[in-house]
Parts: C-alpha cells; structure tokens; sequence
C-alpha cells in the first residue's frame, strides 16, 4: 500500500511550542496481551508504517481496545498529551443528515471503505518522531497517520474533497473514508462506479474489498439505511429499543435516552416522548423510573413498531409545517398532505 504522494496531502501536528513534550511511564501489561502487541507491532514494521526510534521527547503508551468481534483486539496509542498540545484544525466535515439525505431516490448504490484509511496519509516528515510511543521491546514513531491523533479526521476529509471534488453532491457523497457512488438508474451506475475508480487509482488510494458492497438498492450508511424509497431508521437499532427491559438504574435510562437520541429524526414530537426519562434524570428526583416514565416508555416501543419513512420532496408538491408546542419547547417539521 504505497499511500497517497505526500506532494498532494500529509499531516501535520502543529504542536503548541510553549508547551513542554511528555514522555509517559511505560504501563505494564499481562503477558497475553503483550503477545498481542508485539503480534501488532511486528505487522507494522512490515507494512512500512512505523519504524525504531531514540531518543524521542514525546512518548505515549499502546492501549488495547476490544473489537465488535470477540476475542480481538485493536492497538491503539493514547496520544492525549500530545493532543492537548495541538490546535483544533476546524476544516468542516460535512453534516451527516444533509448527505444521508442526499443518497435517497436512486436505483443503485455502492458503498465503499477504505483500507486503513488514516494510514494512507503520510506524516510530515517534522513531525514522525511526535508520534513515539513505548511498548516492553523498544520505542516507535509512526511513518502515516495513526488513529487517534485530534485532528486526523479533518486531514482525511480534506483529501477526499479534494480527491472527489466533481464527483460530491452529483455521483458520489463521502464522508472520511466512508465513500458512497450512487446512480438515479441502473445505466448511469457502471459509469459513475468507473470514474470514482479511477480516481482512486489516479491517487493510490487502496479499499477494503471485505467492506466495500457494489450495485445494491439498499444499505447501511453513516448509521442509516438509504433505499430508493427514502430513509429508514436501521432495524438494529430499533431492535435495541424493544428489546430492552424496564430501566431500573440511572445508567439504565441515560442508555435509553442516547438510544432514542440516536432515532431523533424519526420520531414525531420527540421531545414530549422522551420528556419523561429526562425528567427522571434530573438531580434529586427520588423515585427515578415512575408510572409516567412507564407509560412513555411503552408508548415509545408501540411507536417504533411502525416508524416513519423520511424521503425527499418532490419539486412542485405541497407540503405542511407542522408545529408542535408544549411548555418547555416548541418543535417543527414539514410533512407531506
């Protein structure tokens, strides 16, 4: 994986020159989960993505985080010193339900990810050597841009406007390196696929063929399902909602909160169904989960056994602004006759 011509993008840190670098204390590991970094680091120094380092001012510790699939485990550096060191990049990510939106009405789609994405990018040649991190046999730094550094994501981003810049808002939407092509018909697709290949090609950008999924009318995308029809609220994560029992713990209902957060955009009048697990929530409330949360929380489940299709207007049609007012807040959507 040759990664993309540090000519046309790299990272760089920025680091703050007041303040002082931090080397962290080596942490201790069990020797189980040592072999696992060590297994990690060993395919890195193949890859050509991190090399040996001495005498590094900046040295951060590996942590080890549980992958979706049991057993596996991903190795990451905390790199929070060295975060707290740099400025915030503001370069804008683009809004996730403009480009969800976006991707409705149209026959095919393809959903595309790239292959360890960030390490694609090279790091400024200045600042390899911040990146240092310690495990049991020696110090490294990274060559690419690892997980984890603040503003890796706005790097990202930056490169693929760049890279897609005709193509976002027509044939493709992008966001980091989630890629989606779409196509308003089937003939229009294998074009549209094409030239988004060749501009992968063009710029040594490298997918993840086990992620990508080509030519469908449906899938999962930045957490939403996109049909041809319109928006659905991904079955997961309703699932989430009626199966869960009655909270019983604060914990339990801060978990119920950020689940119905997550289906904000399809439920009507939101805030009056989830007003009173909030209100449960309040400091000094003493009976927590009572009657009226009960009832909501049926009301809620009764609700998503149904919920909403959200798809785009039709140029020319009529639609309604439908206001919901209560005495805390006042809410509003527009909605077809």
């Amino acid at each position: 994986m040759p990664g993309i011509d540090p000519q046309i993008i790299c990272h760089r840190l920025h680091v703050n020159p007041a303040i002082k670098p931090v080397a962290q204390k080596r942490r201790n590991f069990a020797p189980e989960r040592v072999a696992i970094i060590e297994a990690e680091i060993d395919k890195l120094l193949a890859a050509g993505f991190i090399q040996e380092i001495s005498y590094a001012e900046w040295l951060a510790n590996v942590v080890l985080v549980a992958k979706k699939d049991k057993g596996l485990w991903r190795v990451c550096v905390d790199y929070t010193d060295l975060n707290k060191a740099c400025p915030k990049d503001n370069f804008p990510l683009p809004r996730i339900d403009q480009l969800v939106d976006s991707t409705s009405d149209n026959q095919l789609l393809s959903f595309m990810d790239a292959y360890s994405g960030y390490n694609q990018i090279m790091m400024h040649k200045d600042d390899k050597a911040k990146t240092s991190f310690i495990i049991e046999r020696g110090t490294y730094c990274y060559k690419v841009m690892p997980f984890g550094l603040k503003n890796a994501g706005a790097t990202y981003q930056r490169l693929v406007n760049k890279i897609f810049k005709e193509q976002i808002g027509k044939t493709m939407e992008v966001y980091v390196d989630d890629m989606l092509v779409k196509a308003p018909t089937r003939a229009d697709h294998i074009k549209n696929l094409a030239e988004a290949f060749s501009l992968l090609r063009k710029y040594n950008m490298k997918l993840n063929p086990s992620k990508c999924t080509f030519g469908v009318s449906s899938g999962r995308f930045l957490g939403y399902l996109v049909t041809q029809r319109g928006i659905e609220a991904h079955p997961n994560q309703i699932k989430a909602i009626l199966n869960m029992k009655s909270p019983a713990t604060t914990k339990e209902i801060q978990s119920l909160t950020g689940r119905a957060a997550a289906l904000n955009r399809f439920l009507s009048r939101s805030t009056d169904k989830c007003r009173p697990f909030f209100k449960a929530l309040k400091k000094g409330h003493r009976d927590k989960w009572d009657d009226e949360c009960e009832v909501a929380f049926q009301n809620l489940k009764t609700y998503l056994t149904s919920p909403p299709l959200l798809s785009k207007s039709i140029p020319g049609e009529d639609l309604y602004i439908y206001l919901a007012v209560s005495d805390s807040a006042v809410s509003s959507a527009l909605i077809r006759e």
